[in-house]
């Protein structure tokens, strides 16, 4: 029995399921309040369960193991719907860019904001902080962009970015969490050692060791999602079941399956399911395409609430005042230091994104559920100092909701990379149905031209077509290499489209 002492509720209550759909409905009200004003939905939900948690209404949860199974869990739902909702056509060109971010971007932000809580902060945060192996491991748990966040503001919001960047931001996002969980392991692995040993510590074997385990995480997650992902692909093309709910079914199993089987042989389990979503969800011609995207999204917010209250349960905020100034300074060097060199050091091979898009790349740095439940893990084995690397990292989160959450909109319009929504447009006369979309026009800026002259080298987002140019008083068929300049004026549609 896990108890949840509010008035003497625990979990074998029923009681318990009377609080649980209040707080739900609370949720709900609160959602809507905070989308009339920009706030992001998973930081209302995260407040909720804060004030509803301990030091709030009393709901204590004295088990962490299953608040960590619970949170992971309703991780692996969210990124399975991110995946299957990922057009391939979009990710394809900028594959290479988000394995760069997601893995080397990742390395370098842990080094430099790591370094940066050693020398500012190390003696001051005590425990395990008060090693440099301590200040890389809170630098490891708070490193990760966190999925949830990241897909919840730019679907919820549809946010339509230039330059393709959207793909890029949901890409990293939804495959950073193997650097930052191998890193966060190992470094634990080697505090342990310290702290148990009375010998020589082999510190660099150790190291080694863990880069082989993240190398191998990464080539069995890939291999396994790569089998399953093709296989369920063809199995689902020939199955022929009686009901649309059943493909959302099966869907949903071999994808647990390919998250279990790859952490089962060593492999990232949480990469093998979203890598494999992607596969499956660019089916073509896939049964009930429809119907499964609307069950899946409907999981997808009740795990969301759902994780996001769970972990706000699992604050104290009593405790957190020993720890604000430091995470305060921390996640300002990481909003504004740590995370944008990371991005421009690990973009620096590639062309075809502006400094524009860079600068907005590393604004979108959300923090959310898996920094927390990173930190949770190392509560749960007992590292020294792990509460206040949990209250930091937690403090840290809320910031990340606050300050990026709510300006990533405002920041793209002031880099110019949104496309704008203004329904008050040019369209020449055309009219199209409203469910067929919305059509919006667009001014060709000198900005445009910088990854190329021709609309193919506009990279315009998925969903958004150009119907008609209009230069000077000549209306022209656009075609992919079709030369732009500036000035010309774009009739685009935006809406769904059936890849």
């Amino acid at each position: 029995m896990i108890p949840l002492s509010i008035f003497n509720i625990d979990i074998s209550s029923g009681n318990l399921i009377l609080l649980v759909s209040f707080l739900m409905f609370v949720a709900i009200l609160m959602a809507k309040v905070g989308t009339k004003f920009g706030v992001p939905t998973m930081l209302l939900f995260l407040i909720l369960g804060m004030l509803a948690g301990e030091d709030g209404l009393g709901i204590r949860i004295d088990e962490l193991r299953v608040g960590e199974f619970l949170g992971h869990l309703a991780m692996t739902i969210i990124l399975l719907t991110g995946g299957l909702e990922t057009s391939m056509a979009e990710t394809k060109p900028i594959i290479k860019k988000g394995i760069s971010v997601s893995t080397l971007g990742v390395f370098i932000t842990i080094l430099v904001s790591g370094l940066f809580i050693f020398y500012a902060f190390g003696t001051r945060i005590g425990g395990a902080g008060a090693s440099i192996m301590g200040c890389l491991l809170l630098a490891a748990v708070m490193s990760s962009t966190d999925s949830a966040s990241v897909f919840s503001i730019l679907r919820t919001k549809r946010l339509t970015l230039r330059e393709n960047l959207g793909p890029l931001l949901e890409l990293e996002s939804g495959s950073n969490d193997p650097m930052a969980y191998v890193l966060t392991i190992l470094l634990v692995s080697i505090l342990e050692s310290v702290h148990g040993s009375t010998g020589e510590i082999h510190t660099w074997s150790i190291i080694l060791s863990g880069v082989w385990i993240l190398i191998k995480q990464i080539i069995i997650g890939f291999v396994v999602a790569l089998a399953l992902g093709y296989g369920a692909r063809w199995l689902i093309t020939r199955i022929h079941l009686q009901s649309s709910p059943l493909y959302a079914i099966l869907i949903l199993s071999i994808a647990l399956f390919a998250n279990g089987a790859a952490s089962f042989i060593g492999g990232n389990g949480l990469l093998a399911l979203y890598v494999c979503a992607i596969i499956i969800g660019n089916t073509k011609e896939m049964p009930a395409k429809k119907e499964v995207l609307i069950f899946f999204e409907v999981i997808t917010w009740l795990s969301k609430l759902m994780m996001f209250l769970l972990l706000g349960l699992l604050a104290k905020p009593s405790q957190m005042h020993t720890v604000l100034v430091p995470a305060i300074l921390i996640g300002l060097f990481l909003m504004l230091v740590a995370r944008p060199a990371g991005i421009m050091l690990s973009l620096l091979p590639f062309r075809g994104l502006s400094f524009r898009a860079k600068l907005l790349t590393s604004w979108v740095g959300l923090k959310g559920a898996g920094p927390i439940l990173f930190a949770l893990y190392t509560v749960i084995e007992g590292v020294d100092g792990s509460s206040e690397i949990f209250n930091i990292v937690f403090t840290i989160t809320l910031m990340s909701l606050l300050l990026q959450g709510m300006t990533i909109s405002p920041m793209a319009k002031l880099l110019n990379m949104s496309i704008d929504d203004d329904p008050e447009v040019e369209t020449f006369g055309m009219e199209v149905p409203e469910e067929m979309g919305m059509l919006r026009d667009h001014i060709v800026s000198q900005e445009d031209l910088e990854s190329g002259e021709t609309l193919r080298d506009l990279h315009l987002p998925h969903g958004i077509r150009v119907m008609m140019v209009r230069r000077g008083d000549k209306y022209l068929v656009p075609h992919g290499s079709m030369k732009l300049m500036v000035g010309d004026k774009l009739v685009i549609i935006m809406g769904d489209t059936d890849d």
